[in-house]
């Protein structure tokens, strides 16, 4: 891991995550920022980064927005939750609008870096208790894995289907084409790799999809 940025609004947060990753990965360079716009403003002018790992709740960003807005602008950099807020929706939700993990700002710092560690090996990181769902039988995880490979425009499509609307009604809502819909759609199913909207919706209802927000 060569570049972290750190985005959150708390210095004494920034520090402390600044800390644990300096001592664990003393390569890495380090960068931060206290709000969506700033993180944006970083991201582009230097350029890539293998993971950010973003505040839940930022002063310019209301639930998800920010989340949704540098996953919309920088679809190759994994960002993580770190909250200190946990609970099963919260966690599902992050992870169905594409964050790569979701880190309690709770967890100890052998915890942590545990946890940078499998999201760059490749793993969609939650807390422990979230991980399965009852009974699921680790179904809840995979199916927030499928979710998460929806772009945020195939998010807003799939949440006006679990909502029940018809392609005619999504099209009027998003401005868009009858075209536009039906080739959303198929991508969703293809991506959630089902073959049906009724199967979608199951899927979806499952972890308690949330539909990312629209401007």
């Amino acid at each position: 891991m060569e570049r972290v940025l750190i985005a959150d609004d708390h210095p004494l947060v920034r520090d402390g995550l600044r800390t644990v990753i300096s001592v664990a990965f003393d390569q890495t360079e380090l960068f931060e920022a206290s709000s969506i716009a700033e993180a944006q403003a970083v991201i582009e002018r230097e350029g890539d980064f293998d993971l950010v790992l973003l505040d839940l709740n930022m002063p310019d960003a209301d639930g998800f927005a920010g989340l949704a807005t540098l996953r919309a602008r920088f679809p190759s950099i994994p960002i993580v939750i770190v909250s200190g807020a946990v609970e099963s929706g919260l966690v599902s939700a992050a992870i169905a609008h594409g964050a790569a993990g979701f880190i309690p700002k709770s967890l100890k710092r052998s915890a942590i870096v545990a946890a940078i560690q499998s999201i760059l090996a490749g793993d969609v990181f939650m807390p422990e208790e979230f991980r399965i769902g009852a009974g699921d039988g680790g179904e809840g995880v995979d199916i927030r894995r499928r979710i998460a490979t929806l772009t945020p425009q195939q998010r807003v499509v799939l949440g006006l289907v679990v909502a029940g609307k018809l392609n005619k009604q999504i099209a009027f809502e998003l401005d868009v084409s009858m075209t536009t819909v039906k080739a959303h759609v198929s991508a969703i199913l293809g991506k959630l790799n089902v073959y049906s909207r009724t199967q979608a919706v199951i899927l979806a209802n499952k972890v308690h999809f949330v539909a990312a927000a629209r401007d």
